[in-house]
């Protein structure tokens, strides 16, 4: 049965796209069969992800709906075993949709427990906030990788992630870990990316992944051409960062929620 991984951050542009696209890219790589789920209404994890849209019958939106059965929305992309369920932008119509829905928060979960066992990992990109999308991200996942971007205001967000993450836990899904915190835009010339590294490590121990992703102009013009970077530029060091982070996670424990020092 496949594990369903949500990459999650409140914060907007910590790299949460960024990671859930090369991870997703990078786990299909070592052999696995993988699904992306853009669960953004953004839909950038969609764009950036090397599919062919030509033949796209319906995305996660009409999937939710009903209109659309699952298999006929998802698209493969350039990566054999890397598979898409698109987002759009209808997604933003959700949280109204299902206001009186009294099992709002379950509707991924519902749409995805029946093919879970068709793949090795699904990885879900929430959108950065804490709206009924990303409670249907966690409540439907296993696990959350928290990107966390390298400057100074990153702790006092990842300590408010964490209270949403226990309420989750407690109410929607009591089986909810954490897969880790995860380094981003990390520029090894400055004090301020070491400065963050090291107060974050103190506080979390060894609950952040060892993979660290730098800030990498490869990594940043992936998306402008569609592509993972693993596709356009595999040499670089984004793509060896996240073909590690890949290793990591595919031989990574999950930590409790709750365990936090």
């Amino acid at each position: 049965m496949g594990k369903i991984i949500a990459v999650g951050n409140q914060k907007g542009g910590v790299g949460k796209t960024t990671t859930a696209i090369n991870l997703a890219a990078a786990i299909a790589v070592n052999e696995l069969k993988v699904l992306l789920v853009d669960s953004d209404p953004q839909a950038n994890a969609t764009s950036g992800s090397g599919a062919d849209f030509t033949n796209s019958e319906g995305s996660l939106y009409e999937v939710i709906a009903g209109s659309v059965e699952i298999g006929r929305a998802i698209l493969p992309t350039e990566l054999p075993l890397l598979y898409l369920l698109p987002a759009s932008k209808n997604l933003a119509g959700l949280e109204i949709e299902l206001a009186e829905d009294e099992n709002r928060a379950n509707v991924l979960k519902a749409v995805l427990e029946p093919i879970r066992e068709n793949y090795d990992f699904i990885i879900v990109d929430c959108p950065p906030s804490l709206g009924i999308l990303t409670l249907n991200g966690l409540t439907a996942a296993d696990s959350i990788i928290v990107p966390v971007q390298c400057e100074y205001f990153a702790l006092e967000g990842v300590a408010e992630l964490f209270e949403t993450l226990e309420m989750v836990k407690s109410r929607l899904n009591n089986n909810l870990t954490v897969e880790g915190l995860l380094l981003t835009m990390y520029d090894e010339r400055t004090n301020l990316s070491s400065a963050v590294a090291g107060e974050l490590r103190s506080h979390y121990s060894d609950h952040v992944f060892r993979t660290v992703i730098p800030r990498n102009v490869r990594l940043a013009e992936a998306p402008s051409y569609g592509k993972p970077i693993i596709l356009y530029d595999i040499k670089s060091k984004g793509a060896e960062s996240y073909l590690e982070l890949a290793r990591e996670i595919i031989n990574n424990g999950k930590t409790t929620i709750g365990t936090w020092a």
